[in-house]
């Protein structure tokens, strides 16, 4: 699995810090998920990204 998390960012023009503060996670837990380190990600968390990106889960993950 792959986050494509920095490329909705930069195509929204927000930071890491910009969705951190909007969805009330971490910088440092979405670093972890943009750097595809998680090994897990809580459903609301998801949803919580994708409301604030304007995306769906499927946005956010490709697979490999």
């Amino acid at each position: 699995m792959h986050c494509r998390l920095d490329e909705l960012l930069a195509d929204r023009g927000m930071t890491l810090t910009d969705l951190a503060d909007r969805v009330g996670v971490t910088v440092v837990n979405l670093s972890v998920l943009k750097n595809d380190r998680a090994r897990a990600v809580r459903f609301s968390t998801l949803t919580a990204i994708c409301d604030v990106l304007g995306c769906d889960v499927g946005d956010l993950f490709t697979v490999r």
